[in-house]
């Protein structure tokens, strides 16, 4: 019976295309879906295996692959981590590039 309500709700609320598509195909999926929202708006991995009752390692295992498309953020957020170690005077540990050999 759940089963064929959940169906009947999916056809209302979405489109043809979209009731062809996986996408919450079972109630279940709900909570994948919540999982990868989370992890894609930058919710802390341990926030997040917190909430869906997860370990951290099962969360990565099972959802690492869902979090995509902001690349271009990530990166730029790496360069503005640089860009404000130079402004503090963040030095690279010695044989790291950038580190001179005294560790200065």
């Amino acid at each position: 019976m759940y089963g064929r309500v959940w169906q009947l709700a999916r056809g209302m609320a979405l489109t043809p295309t979209q009731v062809a598509s996986p996408l919450a195909r079972r109630p279940y999926d709900l909570r994948h879906s919540d999982v990868t929202l989370a992890l894609n708006a930058d919710v802390p991995a341990l926030e997040v295996a917190r909430r869906a009752g997860h370990g951290v390692d099962v969360l990565l295992r099972v959802y690492a692959g869902c979090i995509n498309g902001h690349e271009h953020m990530w990166n730029g957020r790496i360069e503005d981590a640089l860009k404000d170690g130079d402004q503090l005077g963040v030095r690279c540990p010695p044989g790291r590039p950038g580190g001179d050999r005294r560790g200065h």
